[in-house]
């Protein structure tokens, strides 16, 4: 794609959770539409959704059919099987590219290419077995956290070790997926940032949000962040050395640690992110419009923080609150949609005006 998409051209998005429809949104705000393919029935995007394709990610003809009625595509979660975009990218364009997403679907791919750009990370070694498991134990030290290389997310998929006697339980728990192991990072707090960039290579950040968690979910992300000017400056500049490196289009998520030496990449993510949805009270240009305009070839827009802003997911039971949160006259809602009130699950959130 070399020009930008006109007004009433159709953004593909492969998969109908919240962020989908919020993109979804965004895209029916600039003249776009979306259409969306989720192989679970009834999905939050699918309210919002120009078109809606039900279909398994192994349903060849279905994933034709969607590349062909589309003119770009892109994702709102990394686990998408390599077979499923073989066959759209024959026919469409994919942002963020196979390389991005390749590279964030594995962990120890990821933290291989972020060492590798001379950013740092926590120690990290490769599990596939006891015997690699106890060499890396002896590399890393303990306390750590052994995680699945490969779908995990909210804290699945990962099990602590307090001292190597842990280790066969910890191997347990990864029923035979292969992992790798983290070693602890001693932190002050955990932040991030969400960085877009364009095909013509533009790039701009928001501010860094600074995040706490409850139970491996995040809880709160808060704008701005209580650290000093020279690590903000540190993050956007980090950020954009990720993007430029991976020829990225679209937004990201890096979510960074604060240590007395300075940032530690956690992680990345190829996609609109959860510590990023404060910016749809905070900017004028938030987020979710911003992927869209990226993956469209439109100019970035202006990602500058009009607002302090705390954002709480709403989770579980956190739901029974929305009468009280809707008297709130600072506190914007953003519900999902979702029938079946969960224990863990993400049902919203709200962004509360601070200041």
């Amino acid at each position: 794609m070399t020009d930008p998409l006109p007004t009433g051209a159709t953004i593909g998005i492969l998969g109908g959770g919240q962020l989908g429809r919020m993109l979804c949104v965004a895209a029916a705000r600039l003249g776009l539409r979306c259409h969306v393919f989720e192989p679970g029935a009834n999905p939050p995007a699918g309210d919002v959704a120009h078109a809606l394709t039900t279909a398994a990610y192994d349903n060849t003809d279905a994933l034709r059919a969607f590349a062909q009625s589309v003119d770009v595509v892109t994702y709102e979660f990394e686990n998408i099987p390599t077979s499923a975009l073989d066959i759209i990218e024959e026919i469409a364009p994919i942002h963020p590219n196979r390389r991005a997403l390749a590279t964030s679907q594995d962990r120890l791919t990821e933290k291989t290419f972020l060492q590798g750009l001379g950013l740092t990370v926590a120690p990290f070694a490769d599990v596939s077995d006891a015997a690699s498991l106890r060499d890396a134990i002896a590399s890393v030290g303990t306390p750590a956290i052994l995680k699945t290389r490969r779908f995990g997310y909210d804290g699945k998929g990962q099990a602590r070790l307090k001292t190597p006697q842990d280790a066969d339980a910890a191997l347990a728990d990864m029923a035979g997926a292969p992992a790798v192991l983290e070693g602890f990072v001693t932190f002050g707090k955990e932040i991030s940032i969400i960085a877009a960039r364009n095909p013509q290579g533009d790039i701009s950040c928001y501010d860094p949000g600074e995040n706490v968690h409850r139970d491996g979910i995040l809880d709160t992300t808060t704008v701005p962040a209580t650290i000093a000017p020279k690590l903000r400056t540190d993050a956007v500049l980090l950020a954009a050395q990720i993007l430029n490196a991976l020829e990225y289009v679209g937004v990201m998520g890096v979510e960074l640690f604060v240590t007395p030496q300075g940032l530690v990449v956690n992680e990345i993510a190829p996609r609109v992110h959860n510590s990023g949805h404060w910016t749809q009270n905070g900017c004028t240009v938030d987020q979710f419009e911003q992927h869209i305009r990226a993956v469209a070839g439109w100019p970035l827009g202006d990602g500058t923080r009009h607002a302090n802003v705390t954002m709480e997911n709403l989770i579980g039971d956190d739901m029974d609150r929305v009468p009280e949160l809707a008297r709130d006259p600072k506190a914007a809602l953003h519900l999902y949609g979702k029938a079946d009130v969960k224990p863990g699950r993400k049902m919203g959130h709200v962004n509360r005006i601070t200041g």
